[in-house]
């Protein structure tokens, strides 16, 4: 992780490439949970360059304006930035693995940034929990 102060979300923090986007969706082994309108699908892989790495996806299905769904993807982000913490503790306990998370928004409005990152918090016990 860079210098600074740990809130940071950095490219190699994301999840890229063909294969883990297959495994984290078609593998036997992904896991998901829900607290509407963020579903989290998620799946323990073998360690790569961090120890969490994330995918923000928003449907045209639920958000017909590029500009609206660009603002949403915005805020998970940075909701998910802000609560990272949260999951360090569990990954220091799994160091030859890498959790590989999607979020996936489905509601057709565009929330505040409070009840985003309210929602995200929940999620991301939950995850620390079932770990």
């Amino acid at each position: 992780m860079p210098a600074g102060d740990g809130f940071t979300l950095g490219k190699e923090e994301r999840v890229a490439g063909r294969t883990l986007v297959e495994s984290l969706f078609k593998g036997g082994g992904s896991r998901s949970m829900s607290y509407y309108p963020l579903r989290v699908v998620y799946r323990l892989v073998d360690r790569q360059q961090a120890p969490v790495r994330i995918l923000v996806s928003v449907p045209k299905r639920s958000l017909k304006r590029a500009v609206w769904r660009n603002r949403v993807k915005r805020q998970v982000r940075e909701a998910y930035r802000l609560q990272k913490h949260l999951l360090d503790a569990v990954m220091e306990g799994l160091p030859d693995k890498t959790l590989a998370l999607a979020f996936i928004w489905h509601d057709d409005k565009i929330p505040p940034s409070r009840e985003v990152a309210h929602r995200m918090r929940r999620l991301l016990i939950r995850i620390g929990e079932s770990l």
